[in-house]
């Protein structure tokens, strides 16, 4: 072999053994540094990345619509988002009606429900969803699931939006607001406990949690069955009684695009034995992250790289 052709032969046996161990970034869009994905996602983040494999990184962002959106573009190789979110994106149905479908979008992961909090004063006379007629009400940003979420509950119980006085900030701005009185309530949905709502109960200014119930809520169940009967335990807040309500799976998701090995390794390292002492230590959320509840609920298809590992697992046939 002359000189020239060993030299060229080496060069493409180094550029592909340099392939074969690029470096994976693997971007995870979360929420609002308030919330629960935030925390979440960095724990995942900081747990699947391997030195000199894959470098998972937790980004902050509006939440589920505009992580979907961005793994749509090509910004995210994954992200946090609702159950209902993912399904409408993959179908083109919901908050994507008439706009381009998601059909890349593929589940890595169902992780634990995000319950619907809508957070009062205490005996601010508010107890239930009617009660917020001619209220100021913040419902989240644009591009959140929980303004999806709060619009659905307000139909559900005849509340329009024109019958309210809409605020769209996050839950953290939301806080202040009540706090101080230029607001009566305020939606969030997010597992509990949620940073921006166990600062507010802490800080003494005293808040109730306004039930989700009835024929309304059973409706509901029944028109959209990505949403859940749950309940959230007195204590969960600082002096805040249990409280009957709705809640939404937090799910992982990613593009069909990514690499089935990346996804395959990644999942496996989300469930290995001490990613799992980490994620239940970590935060409240964290011991519902288990590959049991990962195959509940899934609306869209997996990612094959996860179906490989549930699948070796024995939880997905």
């Amino acid at each position: 072999m002359s000189m020239k052709k060993w030299a060229a032969t080496f060069a493409a046996a180094l550029a592909f053994a340099g392939a074969a161990h690029a470096q994976q970034f693997f971007r995870i869009g979360t929420g609002g540094t308030a919330g629960t994905y935030y925390p979440v996602g960095g724990m995942i983040a900081n747990a699947v990345s391997q030195p000199g494999k894959i470098v998972a990184t937790a980004q902050s962002s509006n939440g589920s619509l505009a992580n979907v959106n961005a793994i749509a573009g090509g910004s995210l190789e994954a992200g946090m988002t609702q159950s209902d979110v993912a399904t409408w994106a993959y179908t083109g149905t919901g908050a994507f009606e008439g706009k381009p479908k998601v059909p890349d979008l593929r589940l890595i992961a169902n992780l634990y429900p995000e319950s619907i909090h809508l957070v009062v004063k205490k005996n601010s006379g508010i107890k239930s969803v009617a009660d917020l007629k001619g209220k100021r009400v913040a419902l989240d940003e644009p591009g959140s699931g929980t303004l999806i979420d709060a619009r659905m509950v307000l139909a559900a119980y005849g509340v329009k939006e024109s019958d309210i006085k809409p605020d769209y900030i996050k839950p953290n701005q939301a806080g202040d607001k009540l706090k101080d009185g230029s607001l009566d309530a305020f939606f969030f949905v997010g597992g509990a406990p949620a940073g921006a709502i166990a600062e507010l109960a802490s800080s003494g200014v005293g808040i109730e949690l306004v039930p989700l119930g009835g024929p309304q809520a059973q409706a509901l169940l029944k028109s959209s069955p990505w949403f859940a009967v749950d309940h959230i335990p007195a204590g969960t807040y600082k002096d805040v009684a249990a409280v009957d309500t709705l809640a939404v799976g937090a799910q992982l998701v990613t593009s069909a695009k990514v690499p089935a090995d990346t996804v395959y390794q990644i999942t496996k390292s989300m469930y290995s034995e001490a990613t799992q002492k980490t994620l239940a230590a970590g935060h409240a959320k964290g011991k519902f992250i288990t590959k049991e509840n990962a195959v509940k609920g899934a609306g869209i298809p997996f990612h094959p790289g996860a179906e490989k590992f549930y699948k070796e697992a024995g939880l997905i046939k």
